[in-house]
């Protein structure tokens, strides 16, 4: 048998109840009568209390019979089966995984250091007993494996200015990350009959030999990205002023005053520091 095969037992109720006739009546028949015969009924008794079976809700027992898969029982409740069954406990209940962090290299190779946190539970419990050694090693191991993988084929940011404009990164596409990595592990954990409900990305990080330098590269990008908006704007508010001094006819400049004030405005907007203002009493030529 390759495949999971789900069975009901007999009902563990109705076992108990001869039970307690078997092993009770051979006890008071053996001492009434005082005849030894009865005691094979007391054994008997004893060798039927190991078939009794419960299960609890979102649990599951594997059967053997003398190392033959036998079934599954699945659904709760209290049961009674061969005493020479071996009763393998398997939860179906939802278990989280939360890996270590890992330092792996990224598409571009830069070190990170990342984390997934996953949420999985037994789906094929023929598959998990028997088909991997240990079921539950067998996720961690292959949740890392998945997860440096996954690493490995997506940059950690984009870097347009250097070339490298990905359309996928691991630090701004969290929902296709996320599908990447629940396909990745569906993929290697269903040869245990593992179900992935859901994994995604926990801790995500340059590593600490290039976190400083990693740093101060978003800085300047974000420092030259706000100097474009203002040198932007401040073209735009001096060839405003300009326009409006034509307009209105209020100066006649020529083109060396021209670049004088577009020199002045220019300072004045894209400064770091306020501008001092200087008071010109003289004319316009000193």
């Amino acid at each position: 048998m390759k495949e999971e095969k789900i069975i009901v037992p007999a009902n563990g109720y109705l076992m108990l109840f001869i039970f307690f006739i078997l092993f009770f009546g051979s006890i008071a028949t053996m001492i009434a009568l005082e005849n030894p015969l009865f005691i094979p009924g007391i054994v008997i008794a004893i060798v039927l209390a190991f078939g009794f079976l419960m299960v609890n809700p979102n649990n599951s027992r594997v059967l053997l019979l003398f190392g033959k898969y036998v079934g599954t029982v699945k659904q709760n409740g209290f049961y009674w089966v061969n005493p020479f069954f071996t009763k393998k406990k398997i939860s179906l209940r939802a278990s989280n995984f939360d890996s270590e962090r890992l330092k792996v290299n990224d598409k571009l190779g830069n070190p990170i250091m990342i984390s997934t946190i996953l949420v999985w539970k037994v789906h094929n419990t023929y598959k998990a007993a028997f088909d991997v050694d240990n079921y539950e090693h067998f996720v961690r191991v292959q949740t890392d494996a998945a997860v440096r993988k996954l690493a490995s084929m997506y940059p950690y940011d984009n870097f347009a200015d250097e070339g490298h404009d990905e359309d996928i990164t691991l630090r701004s596409s969290v929902n296709e990350v996320s599908e990447a990595l629940e396909k990745e592990l569906e993929e290697r954990l269903s040869i245990a009959g593992i179900e992935v409900l859901e994994a995604r990305i926990g801790y995500l990080a340059y590593a600490q030999e290039i976190a400083s330098a990693m740093l101060k590269r978003q800085q300047a990008t974000a420092i030259i990205a706000a100097r474009h908006k203002i040198v932007e704007g401040a073209v735009s508010m001096v060839e405003m002023a300009i326009n409006e001094l034509n307009k209105k006819e209020l100066l006649i400049l020529d083109e060396e005053k021209k670049a004088a004030m577009v020199s002045n405005l220019l300072v004045i907007l894209c400064g770091d520091k306020e501008a001092s203002p200087v008071v010109n009493t003289g004319t316009l030529h000193q």
